[in-house]
């Protein structure tokens, strides 16, 4: 009683858990309060929160999926992505035929096509010679004898629309840890391009050009290196201000750095070499093509790894988003695309955007990226808001990955390795959705890039994708 009596008379400190109003409340009788920013596990879902019971209840369970996400971090960290060669696509890419035309993202077909890809795809076809105007192009497309594809579907990836089409020259990343090889376009530059849903003479004489000129240059530039280390100009990127994704002015260079003697030993005349160091150099985003292709090479061999609940892929195809999970394979989920939110370019607003779009995501499937921006606090320069933003995106990202990367550091966070391996499970308990930094281009065909900016990936891919991992392992 005493003791109560004692308790009473002393001052009290309110703890506030719930609505934060309770806490303002309290705060205008001046008393002191605490708010606990609690929230209940997956969102207060009772399926989700059955799901998550169920495995954190058996030990055994829970250890498969720890070793199985381990597993498939330690394949992605072991990864030796070399640039071997530079092809045309239809001599490289599997199941690449000349009425293809592969696309970014999940599967999607013409009459749900958003603008900028609906602009691409009348673009190649155009620069394959199977059209000679847009009229034409389209007429095709709605023959029926162009067949569409995702590039994630023919070992590829492909930023913002992702078209690559037969004749287009793609780079070749060869995992020299694992031996398997994926693709990815050239980077056209800035401005009006392809990839942006852009079109016209200027945006065709730089396709052309880049076939006829850039491809044919390169190839035997990378043939007479003997290939090139993409895994280390990536981590020297991070260490110089990159994160590979939006940012790649560092890796840029070091790519030209050592790309440039074996250019300038070819017999090729000079104008010819050049015009091609001309390009890459006034080029700042020319690396990211390579990263993606690197990325791409560095988690396909983490896919079907059993109970493992690590996101291996994210894409987008401007109308929807899609993930996969790598216990799950090659199945999608899916749901609508979301819509930017950063810095539009003078004459443009969000009233023009089209909602998110491109394979550029592999970059944060592999850990560097959005998930990267600590290394980069410049980027918000591009994609907008606060330096300090950039190192609190990367250690939110933290709570919902499976590993740190041994190889790719963070010189503002003591070199710590980056987030690797988005774990479902973190993130439909935490509700924590991944974030992205991406391009923004206009939602009407042939205008092309408006901006750039930050969003999160819909919690509820991971959802669904949970809800399968259990009915697949029979958890429900």
């Amino acid at each position: 009683m005493k003791k109560a009596e004692e308790l009473l008379n002393k001052k009290m400190v309110v703890l506030n858990m719930g609505l934060k109003n309770f806490k303002e409340s309290l705060d205008t009788q001046g008393v002191k309060c605490i708010h606990l920013n609690w929230k209940p596990p997956a969102g207060g879902k009772k399926e989700i929160i059955k799901i998550l019971d169920r495995i954190n209840s058996s030990k055994i369970l829970l250890n498969r999926i720890k070793k199985a996400n381990k597993k498939v971090a330690q394949i992605m960290m072991n990864a030796q992505p070399y640039l071997v060669d530079v092809r045309p696509a239809i001599e490289v890419i599997p199941r690449m035929t000349k009425n293809t035309i592969l696309h970014a993202g999940p599967p999607v077909m013409w009459d749900k096509m958003c603008g900028p890809m609906r602009g691409a795809v009348l673009g190649a076809l155009i620069f394959e010679g199977k059209a000679k105007n847009l009229k034409e192009a389209e007429r095709l497309v709605k023959s029926g004898k162009i067949k569409f594809s995702p590039c994630h579907h023919h070992n590829a990836v492909g930023p913002m629309a992702g078209i690559i089409s037969p004749s287009m020259y793609v780079f070749c990343v060869k995992n020299k840890k694992y031996g398997n090889v994926a693709y990815c376009s050239l980077n056209e530059g800035l401005g009006r391009a392809l990839r942006f849903g852009a079109w016209g003479k200027d945006v065709l004489k730089r396709l052309i050009w880049m076939r006829d000129v850039l491809g044919p240059v390169l190839s035997k530039a990378v043939k007479k290196m003997g290939g090139i280390d993409i895994k280390t100009i990536i981590a020297q990127g991070l260490q110089r201000g990159d994160e590979c994704h939006n940012r790649n002015m560092a890796s840029t260079d070091l790519f030209l750095k050592l790309i440039t003697p074996a250019l300038i030993s070819l017999d090729e005349e000079r104008k010819t070499i050049l015009d091609v160091i001309n390009f890459i150099g006034d080029n700042p985003h020319f690396f990211l093509n390579l990263s993606m292709a690197s990325c791409k090479a560095t988690v396909d061999p983490a896919k079907g790894v059993p109970y493992s609940t690590v996101m291996w892929v994210m894409a987008r195809n401007g109308t929807e988003i899609g993930i996969r999970i790598s216990s799950l394979g090659d199945r999608w989920f899916t749901a609508p695309a979301g819509m930017p939110k950063g810095l539009y370019f003078p004459g443009f607003s969000e009233k023009d955007a089209n909602p998110d779009i491109g394979d550029s995501t592999i970059s944060e499937s592999a850990g560097i990226g959005a998930y990267a921006m600590a290394a980069a606090p410049a980027i918000v320069g591009f994609v907008g808001g606060k330096a300090q933003d950039a190192i609190n995106y990367t250690l939110e990202m933290y709570e919902i990955t499976t590993a740190q990367h041994k190889d790719f550091l963070i010189p503002a966070l003591n070199f710590r390795g980056t987030p690797l391996g988005v774990d479902v499970l973190k993130v439909v308990e935490k509700q924590v959705a991944p974030v992205i930094n991406t391009g923004i281009a206009h939602k009407k065909p042939g205008i092309g890039q408006v901006g750039a900016g930050i969003l999160r990936g819909d919690l509820k891919l991971f959802e669904d994708a949970l809800i399968a991992f259990a009915k697949k392992y029979k958890i429900l």
